[in-house]
């Protein structure tokens, strides 16, 4: 006779099976462009073996990630690379996050359809590409004007027209916009910047990397409950710093 453990062991294996079929269907609802089917290929293996073998269970997040075109935000020499499990420079000291972090990020983020998102860190645009698949309001801030601007060709050319990218400084949010339901952070700081909490609505979630920007971070989820803003940490990860505002209100 079967255990707790061993019913518990079983559940896991047939979801991962399960989510491994809905993967599989990607395939059949998205549709490449005829130059781009080995790509396309390449994103339907990342999401089975980086994604769903792990703890990324979210539908619409392994659709947007079966969906966007990662190759397109780094650069050529790059290509070969584009869809492993790493982090790929994209110039000016600046990275693209690794798939999985990606994906686990929006997943506890819980982005719906019609949601206002704001996004600090815009760097090639794929995760403003991913966040475009979830919701048509996506606004995404970066200081490093010639990143803001080739992210915003690139998305551009995708055809993410609804997505605004702005050059400047995301450490105090985009006031002109506010309040967003949800905000993702995709460079670390020893705090959460207290505009981007002042600006996140009632109910809204807010992600980011937090602690020591010259080691591992803690990801650090942050829920507004009834105007108390509630964190909990989620896993250890690394990335850039958030530079700017942020380097002068070292906490």
């Amino acid at each position: 006779m079967l255990d707790l453990w061993e019913y518990l062991r079983l559940g896991r294996m047939f979801f991962a099976v399960l989510l491994l079929g809905v993967a599989g269907m990607l395939a059949f609802c998205t549709t490449p462009k005829p130059d781009h089917d080995l790509f396309h290929e390449l994103r339907i293996q990342m999401v089975e073996r980086d994604l769903v073998t792990r703890d990324i269970t979210d539908v619409p997040t392994l659709r947007a990630m079966a969906v966007v075109p990662r190759h397109r935000f780094v650069p050529q020499q790059y290509w070969d690379a584009a869809y492993s499990d790493q982090p790929l420079p994209i110039g000016y000291g600046q990275t693209i996050s690794q798939p999985y972090v990606v994906a686990l990020m929006m997943q506890h983020l819980g982005v719906e359809h019609g949601e206002k998102v704001l996004e600090v860190g815009t760097g090639s645009g794929y995760q403003a590409a991913v966040l475009a698949e979830l919701t048509d309001q996506v606004y995404s801030i970066e200081i490093i004007e010639e990143l803001a601007n080739l992210s915003r060709s690139s998305l551009a050319s995708l055809g993410h027209t609804t997505v605004l990218v702005k050059y400047g400084d995301g450490y105090k949010g985009w006031d002109e916009f506010a309040p967003f339901d949800k905000i993702i952070v995709t460079a670390a700081a020893d705090h959460i910047p207290v505009p981007l909490i002042e600006q996140l609505k009632e109910g809204g979630r807010l992600i980011m990397p937090v602690g020591d920007t010259n080691r591992s971070q803690n990801l650090t989820l942050g829920e507004k409950i009834r105007g108390e803003f509630r964190i909990s940490q989620i896993s250890s990860v690394r990335f850039v710093p958030l530079t700017g505002e942020a380097e002068g209100q070292v906490k």
